[in-house]
């Protein structure tokens, strides 16, 4: 259980965020999230995590920014007094192949997935540090593990989130702190019900346990490394993929 803890997710609106949000409520922790700009999808996380019985803070907020990063830990810490586990989820795509890709897709993917998952992990470093304690989850990708055509961008983003969470796994493992990463795989969320219908087929047929996955399945492994039965595991990567990165 994580009662009396704060659990701070990145991206928290929609899809994998949300699941994590409830996920995390719905074993006592407080909650507080950012988003990117959709205010609707913002409350209605707010409103699910608020029935699960506890406190809840919702912020917009570019994890890109310093600035808005360090806004968010204002509010969080004026809020709360404490962050207890930070989870790195908010993400953006700009696929193309590398020969077309604008240079301004390549840099708005770094700034958002690496860059900010950087930011938000120094800014959680200074409280956890004080607590001597804390989890930090960061959401990566299968395709940082294989590769995927489309995605130099993307891949190169989620790629860095893992060997920075390994970075700073060994940097703040002294002060009780663990560093975790998962990686999803194919996940049911709004980017892939966009899909043709043979696009998903041919996906699903591309995974050994045969199905995609859904949000609620990531946060199940997001909730795991956040608990005290992960205490003793730090600087790793779960992939949460049906099998497809083995």
């Amino acid at each position: 259980m994580l009662k009396g803890k704060l659990a701070l997710v990145t991206g928290g609106s929609r899809g994998i965020g949300r699941a994590i949000c409830e996920k995390l409520a719905s074993l006592g922790a407080d909650i507080a999230f950012s988003y990117a700009g959709n205010e609707a999808a913002a409350r209605e996380t707010e409103a699910a995590c608020r029935a699960l019985g506890v406190r809840v803070l919702a912020r917009q907020a570019d994890v890109g920014s310093a600035e808005a990063v360090a806004g968010l830990f204002e509010a969080v810490l004026a809020e709360f007094g404490r962050v207890d586990i930070l989870v790195n989820n908010a993400g953006i795509t700009r696929d193309s192949l590398a020969m077309r890709m604008k240079e301004a897709d390549f840099d708005a993917v770094i700034e958002t997935n690496l860059k900010g998952t950087f930011l938000t992990m120094k800014a959680a470093a200074r409280p956890m540090m004080k607590q001597r304690a804390g989890r930090i989850v960061n959401l990566t990708s299968v395709v940082a593990l294989r590769g995927n055509a489309g995605q130099a961008n993307y891949c190169a983003s989620k790629g860095g989130v893992i060997s920075m969470t390994k970075a700073m796994a060994r940097e703040l493992a002294g002060r009780g702190i663990t560093v975790n990463a998962v990686a999803p795989g194919f996940i049911e969320t709004d980017m892939t019900a966009v899909l043709p219908e043979e696009a998903k087929s041919s996906m699903a047929a591309s995974i050994p346990l045969g199905r995609m996955g859904r949000p609620e399945d990531v946060a199940e492994a997001v909730a795991f490394l956040a608990g005290d039965g992960a205490a003793y595991i730090t600087g790793q990567v779960l992939a949460v993929d049906g099998g497809m990165a083995m």
